[in-house]
């Protein structure tokens, strides 16, 4: 019975989709359906948003607090790397509102702890870790530019160095890269596992394979998000809950453009 059991609640894997040609209409399109969601069920996107501006604000108070705010720097720039992940709940809504389903805190919380037995939780671990590296290479750096000698001046007066834009050239190269690299794995790959039984690999290859199907249009998406984060970091965080929700929408509406 219970071979049974198991063989009828077994999920067939989806199919492999392919990637369509997208143009930058279809950007634009996106961030109006992104626009169109966040309007409809804004208590969703500021809910979700509320968690991450109070954990960079907890964050920065607690580098103020001990005397290391430079610290700080590498974790916000950073934080564009963890913006998809963050975005999985407002895939959701946007996948009942495109549906026509049931929308409350309750289905959407079920489906995000559901996603426990599936393969979110290993493409979650693949962007920490890619953060994490980050954040190890530019402890790293500082350290070859400055050595393990506290620091004398101003964050402001360090970075304005010779040595300190040296580190910040440097450092915003190799960050680029990494930046680069874990967005092709993951634009498509996070909404793509919500939506179908993929295992993370397919849907990293999967999303590698739309970006440099569309390396024009996806390198100005990425250049938009990075853009736009940045700048809702700026007010103290507080920026964030309405970019936040704004790109994990459109995020959600452009994988459905990318992908037949």
């Amino acid at each position: 019975m219970s071979d049974q059991a198991s063989q009828q609640t077994h999920i067939a894997p989806s199919a492999i989709p392919t990637p369509r040609v997208l143009e930058l209409d279809d950007l634009r399109y996106a961030l109006r359906a992104g626009f169109a969601d966040f309007a409809r069920a804004p208590i969703y996107g500021l809910g979700f948003s509320l968690f991450y501006v109070l954990g960079g604000l907890i964050l920065y108070a607690v580098f103020i607090a001990s005397g290391q705010s430079w610290w700080f720097i590498p974790i916000a720039v950073g934080f564009p790397l963890l913006a998809p992940f963050a975005a999985t709940g407002l895939y959701e809504v946007s996948r009942r509102l495109e549906q026509g389903m049931p929308l409350n805190w309750p289905a959407v919380a079920r489906c995000i702890f559901d996603q426990r037995d599936r393969q979110m939780p290993s493409m979650a671990m693949v962007i920490l870790l890619a953060f994490m590296f980050w954040v190890f290479v530019a402890h790293t750096i500082f350290a070859l530019f400055f050595g393990l000698r506290p620091i004398q001046s101003s964050t402001l007066d360090m970075l304005l160095s010779g040595p300190g834009l040296m580190m910040l050239a440097i450092g915003g190269a190799i960050g680029g890269v990494m930046a680069a690299v874990l967005f092709a794995l993951s634009v498509i790959s996070l909404p793509l596992l919500l939506d179908k039984e993929l295992d993370f690999i397919t849907a990293m290859i999967t999303s590698f394979s739309v970006v440099t199907t569309n390396l024009k249009v996806m390198v100005v998406w990425a250049a938009i998000i990075a853009a736009m984060v940045f700048a809702a970091m700026l007010p103290i965080f507080l920026g964030l809950f309405i970019v936040l929700p704004l790109l994990g929408h459109a995020t959600w509406h452009l994988y459905r453009r990318a992908l037949a």
